[in-house]
């Protein structure tokens, strides 16, 4: 008996819903003594210095990030310059990044680490910026530190992001002539995954091909990338033959990875009953769905217009515990947004909203672009409030979409304010939201203000280009 194919029909129609996870039985509380004024004021005075420490801390990397362009500092505390540059990397502002390294070098304490290098070099690789990654590779050389197999690989996969391939198998080849530094499992798994995301599906069977030269087995992770890369080409009689592959392979046994990638893929191409098929077949392999399958199932039929459905899977999301999470709604949002029915649309935000929920940027994109296409300019006032009086994070494609909105409306002044909030909100401008404005204002006849923004982009694109370290 399939058990989960009850997902697929509508909740009235199913007398036995499919079964996850087995039903609570009876929980057992211990009842909590509620705190005392001591406890209490124990509690308070926790927060204010966790607080006080937050506080501290940020004013140390700010501090640090003030003295990033001076060479006169050489003695600061090693802590604030660490976690200033460990910040800068979470939050992949490459080129603070390369300052606040540059200062760190300036110390009299520095001494060269690999881990801090390969941090840095996947940053960049991430950023898309392999020639700053192939300088840094060239300053670790010159700060006398030796390769290891992890800033090899991390070189790798920043050219790979890029799109570097030949340069990405040249480094591989390099790994090959130095003595404790031979590409791994993981190495080549990284550079498979930059051939199927530039669709150089031709290189494949070569890597695999060296791979067992080399005595390297696939491993898990290895498979998933293979099948994930064909799966989103649309290249089905390649994933399923990879797939195949994986369960014959004897070693890796297919996932919540694998299932997630291959019902994606038959979901986003629009084939459902190839999706619900390969749904059960994982199921009957004890491949239980996680919130992400749900998420990919809800997607799917709501691009395939299957309200039902999508109704369907958010029903058994509450009747199995599976809470919806801000993905969730977004998705659904999205959903009745694009097919304009902006009653359900708002329900759901509403929903989204009394659970607790609070809306992100791509929340806020999807209000705005519903709204822009049926014409309402009011409603995205609104949602422009809504952001201005929040403490969401915004990032540039909500501005490319909210300047669309207005530039589609023929508001170019409110456009022109929108592009400056971007760069008070250390937002930058890429290549859609220059297009979204210059095509705005050749509409309305503003030719010279295009050219202004035309020859801004181009100076925008030649400044990216500069180097910030020096060997």
């Amino acid at each position: 008996m399939r058990l989960s194919t009850s997902i697929f029909t509508h909740p009235t129609t199913t007398a036995h819903p499919p079964k996850f996870y087995k039903e609570p039985v009876f929980r057992i509380q211990a009842i909590k003594r509620s705190p005392g004024p001591i406890q209490e004021l124990g509690i308070q005075k926790e927060a204010e210095k966790d607080l006080s420490k937050i506080l501290r801390t940020e004013f140390a990397i700010k501090n640090i990030e003030k003295k990033v362009s001076s060479k006169k500092y050489k003695n600061l505390w090693p802590k604030p310059v660490l976690e200033a540059l460990d910040e800068a990397i979470k939050q992949k502002k490459w080129q603070l990044a390369l300052k606040i390294f540059g200062l760190l070098r300036q110390q009299q304490w520095y001494q060269a680490r690999g881990q801090t290098f390969t941090k840095l070099i996947v940053m960049l690789g991430k950023c898309k910026q392999p020639d700053q990654a192939s300088l840094l590779f060239e300053v670790m050389l010159s700060d006398g530190l030796k390769p290891s197999v992890d800033v090899y690989t991390a070189l790798v996969s920043a050219y790979g992001h890029s799109g570097l391939l030949d340069e990405a198998f040249s480094t591989i080849n390099d790994m090959k002539s130095v003595s404790a530094c031979k590409p791994d499992v993981y190495t080549y798994s990284i550079l498979i995954k930059s051939c199927t995301k530039f669709h150089r599906f031709d290189l494949i069977e070569k890597i695999l091909a060296e791979m067992s030269y080399l005595g390297i087995e696939c491993s898990a992770v290895t498979y998933n990338t293979i099948i994930d890369g064909y799966g989103k080409a649309k290249k089905f009689e390649e994933m399923e033959s990879s797939f195949s592959a994986m369960v014959e392979s004897g070693g890796c046994h297919p996932d919540i990875f694998t299932l997630n990638s291959m019902i994606s893929a038959y979901g986003n191409s629009g084939n459902i009953e190839k999706m619900e098929k390969w749904y059960n077949e994982f199921n009957l392999m004890g491949v239980k769905a996680d919130i992400q399958t749900l998420n990919i199932l809800t997607k799917s039929y709501g691009r395939a217009g299957m309200y039902d459905k999508m109704r369907s899977v958010m029903d058994f999301m509450q009747k199995r515990f599976f809470f919806p999470t801000v993905v969730t709604y977004n998705i659904v949002i999205e959903t009745f947004g694009k097919a304009g029915h902006i009653e359900k649309m708002e329900e759901y935000f509403k929903k989204m909203k009394h659970r607790g929920m609070k809306p992100n940027s791509i929340t806020y994109c999807s209000l705005v672009s519903a709204y822009s296409k049926a014409g309402l300019i009011m409603k995205v006032d609104s949602i422009l409030r809504q952001v201005e009086n929040s403490d969401v994070i915004l990032d540039t494609p909500f501005f490319n979409c909210i300047i669309s909105a207005y530039g589609q409306a023929g508001d170019v002044e409110k456009m022109g304010e929108l592009f400056l909030t971007m760069k008070e909100r250390h937002c930058v401008p890429d290549n859609i939201t220059f297009a979204t404005m210059i095509q705005a204002y050749n509409a309305l006849g503003m030719t010279e203000a295009a050219q202004n923004l035309e020859n801004k982009m181009i100076a925008m694109k030649e400044n990216s280009g500069k180097k910030l370290i020096q060997c």
